[in-house]
């Protein structure tokens, strides 16, 4: 449990979409390296997609957050 006076630090992970007009993530290694960083104590926070061109997206991008040692 975390106190009011926790603070915090945080990661932004970019992810390549693929496909003709993007949108397609590779789910593996998205978990793979959700897996990762959740050993680390990164929680994911939110995720979102980035607009590149007509709706299509280039980048989906993952937001983490841990307690801060300081």
């Amino acid at each position: 449990m975390h106190t009011s006076t926790t603070t915090w630090e945080y990661k932004s992970v970019f992810l390549n979409a693929t496909g003709f007009l993007g949108g397609k993530l590779d789910q593996a290694g998205f978990d793979r390296e959700l897996a990762a960083l959740g050993r680390d104590g990164w929680e994911l926070v939110t995720v979102f997609d980035t607009n590149w061109y007509e709706g299509s997206t280039r980048h989906v991008v993952a937001v983490f957050k841990r307690p801060s040692n300081r």
